[in-house]
C-alpha cells in the first residue's frame, strides 16, 4: 500500500470512529427525533460554523468548481457570487424560519407548509421534492469519492465501485448510530484538513508552474483552441447564463433539506445571524479552489473526466503522503455533507410522508428515518452510475432545479398567506414538469436554450421553471378566490413570526 493510500485509510477509519463515539456527545436519548435529527436543538456558534461549512463546501467546493473552471473557463466562477449572494437570503430567511420553527417545534419545511396551508398535498409534495433533489446531491458527493479511490485503481472508476460502496456503508453505519451529532463532530476534521490542502495548493502548485501570470495566459491560450464557449472571460452570450446560475443557486442553496436541517439544529437565532456573516470566509476558499481549474490546464493535466484534475493536480505536485492528506480531505469533505443530506431528506419522508402528522413524535419515527438514510444513500449511488451529466456540478444544478420549486410555498409562505394551497399546487407541478422535460431535452445539463423572435437566450433550468411555477401559482390564486373554493386552515398565528 502506498503512503497515500495509508493516510487516506488511517483518516477515513479515524473519521468513523469519531462518528460511532459522537453518539455519546451530551448523552442524549437518540430515540428521539429532534436529538438525533437535530442534535437536541442545541448547537452554538462554533459548531453550527463547522457544521453548516461541513454541510455548505463539499465535493461541490472541491472536486466540481474546479472541474468546470477547467472544461469551459469563466462561467465555472458563478459559484464564487452564488455562494455570497446566498447569505444575505440566509439571514432574512432562515432567521424567521427558525423562530416559528423553534416555537411550533418543526423539524422539516414542509412540518411548516402543512400548518401554514392545511393541505395534505402541498406537504406531501414539498416533502417529496426534497427527498428527490437530495439524491443528485448525495451524488456529487459519491462522484467526488469516486475520484479519489479511482487514484488507486487500475480499473479507473469501474474499479472505485468496491472503495466507493464501503465508504458509504461505514457512512450509513455511523449516521445511523449518531445521527447529526456525527457529521457535527468530523465537520472539524473535515474543515481543518480542507483549509491546509488549500493553502497548500495555492502556494506550491503556482509557484512550480511559474507564477500565477503564467498559470493564467497557458489557461487563456489553451481554452481559447477549445470549441466555444470555453474561455478565460465571459463572452457576452454567457453573462445571462452565468448571472442565472449564480442568482437560482443562490435562491435554491438554503431550502435543501441538509441546509434547513443544519440550521434548526443551532441554539437560537443569534447563531444563524451570526453564521450568516462568519460563513462568507468560506467564499474566500471557493474563489481558490476554482483557480486550481487553471492550474491543471496550465499544467497540461489530461482527464477524460475533469472531475479528477484536483487529485491528479495533487499526485503530480506534492509527495506521496501529502497526496494523502489532500485525498482525505476530499473524502471527508464528502462524507460529511453526505451524511446530513440522507439526514434531511429521511427527516421529510418520515416526518411528511411515512405518516400523518400527530402532536407526539414517536420513536417509531426516529427508527423510520435512521433505516431512510440507508436506502437513501444506497439510492443514491446508484444515481452516480446511471445519470450521465456533462459535469459532476450539474447534479447540484439539477437538484436546485427541482428544489426551487417549493420556493412560493416555503419562502413566500413566511410572509403571506395569499397565495391559495390548490394554486400552489398546481404551480409546483407545473414548474417541476418543466425542469424535467428542460433537463431531459438538454442532456442533463443544467441551462436550457430558449429559441424565440430569431434569438436565442441560455440559462439556468431553475429560474426559467420558478417564473413558470411562480405565473401559474399567482394566476390560479386569483381564479379559485373569485370561485371562492375553500382553502385549508393556517395553523400559524402572528406570534409564532415575532
Amino acid at each position: 500500500m502506498s503512503s497515500a493510500a495509508a493516510v487516506l485509510s488511517i483518516a477515513v477509519l479515524g473519521v468513523t470512529a469519531m462518528g460511532f463515539a459522537a453518539a455519546r456527545w451530551g448523552g442524549a436519548n437518540l430515540s428521539q427525533l429532534e436529538e438525533w435529527a437535530l442534535g437536541g436543538r442545541s448547537f452554538g456558534t462554533v459548531v453550527s460554523w463547522f457544521l453548516l461549512g461541513g454541510d455548505l463546501y463539499t465535493a461541490y467546493t472541491f472536486i466540481a468548481v474546479p472541474a468546470l473552471v477547467y472544461g469551459v473557463g469563466a462561467l465555472g466562477f458563478f459559484a464564487v457570487p452564488y455562494a455570497t449572494i446566498a447569505y444575505p437570503i440566509a439571514l432574512v430567511v432562515l432567521s424567521r424560519f427558525w423562530v416559528v420553527a423553534r416555537r411550533r417545534g418543526y423539524v422539516t419545511t414542509a412540518d411548516f407548509v402543512r400548518d401554514r396551508y392545511g393541505d395534505r398535498t402541498l406537504e406531501v409534495a414539498v416533502a417529496l421534492t426534497g427527498v428527490v433533489a437530495a439524491m443528485p446531491y448525495i451524488a456529487l458527493q459519491l462522484v467526488g469519492m469516486r475520484t479519489v479511490f479511482a487514484q488507486f485503481s487500475t480499473l479507473g472508476a469501474a474499479g472505485a465501485l468496491p472503495a466507493l460502496t464501503i465508504a458509504f456503508v461505514l457512512l450509513g453505519a455511523y449516521t445511523y448510530a449518531s445521527g447529526l451529532r456525527a457529521p457535527a463532530l468530523i465537520a472539524f476534521v473535515k474543515d481543518t484538513l480542507i483549509y491546509v490542502t488549500v493553502i497548500a495548493a495555492i502556494v506550491v502548485i503556482p509557484a512550480k508552474l511559474g507564477g500565477w501570470q503564467h498559470v493564467f495566459s497557458s489557461a487563456e491560450s489553451a481554452l481559447a483552441r477549445r470549441p466555444h464557449p470555453s474561455s478565460i472571460l465571459l463572452a457576452p452570450g454567457q453573462y445571462f447564463t452565468y448571472a442565472t446560475m449564480a442568482f437560482g443557486s443562490a435562491l435554491s442553496l438554503f431550502i435543501y433539506p441538509h441546509s434547513i436541517t443544519s440550521v434548526l439544529a443551532a441554539r437560537s437565532r443569534e447563531v444563524i445571524r451570526r453564521n450568516a456573516a462568519l460563513l462568507p470566509i468560506y467564499s474566500l476558499l471557493l474563489g481558490l479552489l476554482a483557480l486550481l481549474g487553471y492550474c491543471a490546464i496550465a499544467a497540461q493535466i489530461s482527464a477524460k473526466d475533469a472531475s479528477n484534475v484536483v487529485p491528479l493536480l495533487f499526485a503530480r505536485f506534492f509527495p506521496n503522503w501529502f497526496t494523502g492528506v489532500a485525498d482525505a480531505a476530499i473524502v471527508i469533505g464528502a462524507l460529511v455533507p453526505a451524511a446530513i443530506m440522507c439526514i434531511g431528506a429521511a427527516n421529510l419522508f418520515a416526518s411528511n410522508v411515512f405518516r400523518e402528522f400527530s402532536p407526539e413524535r414517536s420513536s417509531v419515527e426516529t427508527l423510520v428515518a435512521k433505516l431512510l438514510t440507508l436506502a437513501i444513500a444506497a439510492f443514491a449511488l446508484l444515481v452516480v452510475f446511471f445519470v450521465p451529466v456533462p459535469f459532476a456540478i450539474d447534479f447540484q444544478l439539477l437538484g436546485g432545479a427541482l428544489m426551487l420549486q417549493i420556493f412560493p410555498a416555503f419562502v413566500l409562505g413566511l410572509w403571506t398567506r395569499w397565495f391559495h394551497p390548490k394554486a400552489l399546487f398546481a404551480g409546483w407541478a407545473c414548474g417541476l414538469s418543466a425542469s424535467c422535460a428542460m433537463a431531459v431535452a438538454a442532456g442533463f445539463n443544467a441551462n436550457f436554450t430558449i429559441h424565440a423572435f430569431g434569438g436565442s437566450l441560455t440559462g439556468f433550468i431553475a429560474l426559467y421553471s420558478l417564473l413558470i411555477n411562480l405565473f401559474v401559482s399567482a394566476l390560479l390564486t386569483v381564479v379559485l378566490r373569485a370561485a371562492r373554493l375553500s382553502e385549508g386552515l393556517d395553523r400559524t398565528s402572528a406570534v409564532d413570526y415575532a
